[in-house]
């Protein structure tokens, strides 16, 4: 007899697999299916940092949510709370800070000003240029390396099923459900979840929707273990640095500075372009690194819409069909919208709203 799944999610990222886990308590049978292997996308490739201070404001409520997701994980996705310093080394920068955290600190953020000499205090082998800060004590990272291990073991114990390495190539709508074609064989579902990432634009053209998905090529790069340099997430007003040293002295930059290449092309390119210069403010930051090498830079792919928010709600046009993704820091909340979204699935009013796929997109940066 076949076996028809009540749900069928493309995409095993963090999204994707919270939405399984959430549907399956609601009595649910999904499956879900990716193209790799679990959590490898996005994932499992960007720099782990769990900072309220980069998040956008409209966001904040489903970032605080995030947080105590991930601190719920705990060591089983390597979570770690350090708290967090941003940093301001000209009037420009100051005045940046100050404007952008002053919102996200009454949208909700425990986010508080705090004077150089707090931070040299604090982080004594910082740069002395320090001219203005902001901490949040909730700030700090997991190990995204760690994503496709934990969520497999949350499917399995859960028995939930998952096929990795199965590309899905076609999809036929009949009736009110839907056959999958995949590597591994056909695959019966009467809903359908894209949840695929930097992959959804083509996933999505397999049911004639076209939706605005571009991709950026995040760059990370990690040192060799060092002596202790720095205890908290180190962060700059521009957005532009994001940097953590692991319980084994590597340290870990990122800060959004791209690469080069498409989904389609296979992993991204890094390029020197982006990489000195992401490096040359960590080191004017944190002098310290100066004498560190490099071991390796990579990029991952992170998919967004214009206006940079969520796609989380009913696929326009297909009925039964959901699709979630598309966020910047998508990281951080990325265990929350997914829970959202297997209540949306459920029939259940959300705790937060969605963001409706089918919305006018106008750019927007807030």
């Amino acid at each position: 007899m076949t076996q028809v799944y009540d749900i069928a999610i493309i995409g095993g990222g963090i999204m994707g697999c919270a939405a399984a886990l959430r549907v399956r308590e609601g009595g649910m049978v999904p499956i879900v299916l990716d193209q790799g292997d679990l959590g490898q996308g996005a994932s499992g490739v960007n720099a782990g940092t769990l900072s309220l201070q980069i998040k956008r404001v409209k966001l904040m409520p489903y970032a605080l949510k995030g947080h105590h997701e991930w601190e719920r994980m705990g060591d089983a996705v390597g979570f770690q709370k350090t708290g967090g310093y941003t940093l301001a080394f000209t009037e420009r920068e100051a005045a940046l800070l100050h404007e952008r955290q002053a919102r996200k600190a009454s949208a909700g953020a425990p986010i508080t000003f705090v004077s150089p000499h707090r931070v040299h205090k604090a982080e004594p082998k910082l740069a002395q240029k320090v001219l203005a800060a902001s901490y949040c004590p909730e700030d700090g990272y997991a190990n995204s390396s760690l994503t496709g291990q934990y969520f497999r073991g949350r499917l399995r114990d859960q028995n939930i099923a998952f096929r990795e390495r199965c590309p899905v190539t076609a999809i036929d709508r009949a009736g009110d459900g839907c056959t999958l074609a995949t590597s591994s064989g056909p695959i019966h579902a009467r809903r359908l979840l894209l949840a695929a990432g930097a992959w959804l634009k083509p996933v999505a053209a397999l049911l004639g929707v076209d939706l605005p998905v571009q991709a950026r090529i995040n760059t990370v790069s990690v040192t060799e273990r060092m002596p202790p340099l720095v205890s908290t997430m180190i962060g700059h007003a521009t957005g532009l640095l994001t940097m953590k040293q692991k319980p084994n002295g590597t340290v870990l930059v990122g800060g959004g500075w791209q690469g080069r290449g498409t989904p389609q092309g296979g992993r991204g390119q890094v390029t020197a372009a982006s990489v000195q210069p992401n490096l040359a403010l960590a080191q004017y930051a944190l002098p310290g690194l100066a004498r560190a090498r490099v071991l390796r830079s990579w990029t991952g792919f992170e998919a967004n819409v214009p206006d940079f928010y969520p796609l989380a709600g009913a696929l326009p046009g297909v009925g039964n069909a959901f699709v979630l993704g598309c966020v910047r820091g998508g990281y951080t909340i990325g265990p929350y919208i997914g829970r959202l979204m297997g209540d949306f699935i459920l029939g259940r009013e959300p705790e937060l709203p969605l963001f409706d796929p089918a919305r006018n997109f106008d750019q927007e940066t807030t």
